[in-house]
């Protein structure tokens, strides 16, 4: 089954295909970005407001996903603001710096943080599917490693040793939230 992805990334468009292969499914970017205004309460919502408004447009099945980093001790910050956090720094290094520095002096615990993905295939109003995938660990207190992109560089997954997901490439690949989030897709289409 072929889907148009809500995103002009030809760089995601690849991801997806690596993960999804093997369920049957191809991804192609799509040839005009559309604004979508972003103004669910929740990743699930986002990914909906997205694959609707490429399916609106092009009356094509559609595969839309909506990711953020939560952290558990600033609710008020990140989560589906994650992309918009720190407008006023527009480089991912310094909003990364700004994370570091409010989380400055705390426990592990208040450190702990998550990435989450929800994926949405929209065949239809009547044939949305939903999938969510996520990889917990902590904020580091500097970044590290040159991979990855956005807060990679200071998220520390669980059981990667102090590794940022900047550093372990090939098993962010295999375990990001994006990747759990297409296994269970693939589990589904399969099917």
């Amino acid at each position: 089954m072929e889907y148009i992805l809500a995103s002009a990334n030809q760089h995601k468009a690849v991801e997806l295909n690596e993960l999804l292969t093997k369920a049957g499914l191809k991804i192609e970017a799509s040839k005009e970005k559309l604004e979508v205004i972003e103004d669910g309460d929740t990743f699930q919502e986002n990914a909906l407001l997205k694959a609707k408004t490429y399916f609106n447009k092009f009356g094509k099945p559609t595969v839309s996903d909506d990711s953020g980093l939560v952290v558990p001790s600033l609710p008020d910050i990140l989560g589906v603001q994650s992309a918009r956090f720190a407008p006023e720094l527009p480089d991912y290094k310094d909003k990364n710096l700004k994370l570091i520095e409010l989380l400055k002096g705390s426990s592990e615990e208040n450190r702990k943080a998550y990435f989450v993905c929800f994926l949405c295939f929209y065949n239809g109003p009547d044939e949305v599917f939903f999938f969510e995938g996520r990889v917990h660990g902590v904020i580091g207190d500097h970044l590290k490693g040159d991979g990855g992109f956005g807060y990679d560089p200071i998220f520390l997954p669980d059981g990667q040793m102090g590794k940022s997901l900047a550093e372990v490439s090939t098993w962010k690949m295999k375990n990001s939230h994006r990747a759990k989030a297409c296994a269970e897709a693939a589990i589904f289409f399969k099917q």
